[in-house]
């Protein structure tokens, strides 16, 4: 594998801890280093992973950008830490979901501008996530491809998908899409990149919450149909042309919350997923967009 030098512009917790952030954060960086605007081989200073898959993720993108690890002492903004004082740019992005400009837009935006580009400037399509797919190694070891994935896990209760809808949709999906259908949440659980993109890769529709999986989804150019609550879609999946968001809007919570706060902010997103009480004509209607869309990649027109 071929060493690279790295460049005098260091990061400070790019591109944050989790799978999605991370997965559009650096198609940002990549996107900012074509455009020039960040040297070649930015170093992101991250704090330790307590998994393999995250630090898999960016060991992908090693082509154009060099990880050294953040001590937990400088996990907050301020000054920087001591093993960044050598760089002549130090771009912080410490605790950036706290960030008042990170909410309400679309994160590809925010994490363009503080980068230094400028997000107009930038074609819809080349804000999706196209860095992924060629760099990735994909475990194919499924009996069958073209499966629909059920994904009703995240890792904050604030995001899961209800056991109701879940049951709902894997009973619909079964009896009327004419495909294998799998629940993410009935499998062994992916601690590696390479068998959570060969998972991804390998469906021919996949059906989830609000987590990575709607942008791996995207990396991999599967259909997928994603449910929001706490955010608008737009704020996640506006660039993804194979995405049919549909926005449950959870009234009672601000918007964008990033973290419940009380017991009472997951019993407001929760009772989003119910709008119509125990009618699930909604989500029928959602499923068969869906199914249609993964026949013939063209998005459903929108519904408000």
């Amino acid at each position: 594998m071929k060493s690279f030098n790295h460049s005098d512009v260091a990061i400070l917790n790019g591109f944050g801890r989790s799978l999605g952030d991370s997965v559009i954060g650096l198609q940002a960086l990549k996107l900012a280093i074509e455009a020039g605007v960040i040297p070649p081989h930015p170093v992101l200073f991250r704090l330790p992973d307590s998994s393999t898959l995250i630090p898999e993720l960016y060991y992908a993108a090693r082509d154009f950008a060099a990880v050294r690890t953040l001590p937990w002492a400088d996990e907050t903004p301020g000054p920087p830490p001591a093993a960044a004082a050598d760089f002549s740019r130090v771009i912080d992005l410490r605790d950036f979901a706290f960030d008042p400009s990170f909410r309400g837009v679309a994160m590809i935006d925010f994490f363009l501008s503080r980068l230094g580009l400028d997000p107009a400037e930038v074609e819809s399509g080349r804000k999706r996530n196209s860095w992924l797919a060629p760099r990735a190694q994909r475990r194919q070891d499924a009996a069958a491809s073209g499966y629909v994935l059920v994904c009703p896990t995240a890792s904050m209760e604030l995001r899961r998908m209800p056991t109701a809808i879940h049951d709902a949709t894997m009973a619909w999906l079964q009896s009327r899409s004419g495909r294998m259908v799998l629940s993410q949440s009935a499998l062994p659980r992916e601690s590696s990149l390479a068998g959570l993109c060969g998972l991804v890769a390998s469906a021919g529709l996949i059906v989830t919450t609000d987590t990575g999986m709607v942008h791996l989804a995207d990396a991999f150019s599967v259909p997928c149909l994603a449910f929001f609550t706490t955010h608008r879609p737009e704020w996640r999946a506006r660039d993804y042309p194979l995405c049919h968001a549909v926005y449950l809007q959870a009234s009672s919570l601000p918007p964008a919350l990033e973290f419940a706060r009380v017991d009472e902010d997951i019993e407001g997103v929760r009772a989003a997923w119910f709008p119509h009480g125990g009618d699930f004509a909604w989500l029928t209607s959602a499923l068969e967009e869906a199914v249609a869309m993964a026949e013939t990649k063209i998005k459903p027109v929108h519904r408000s």
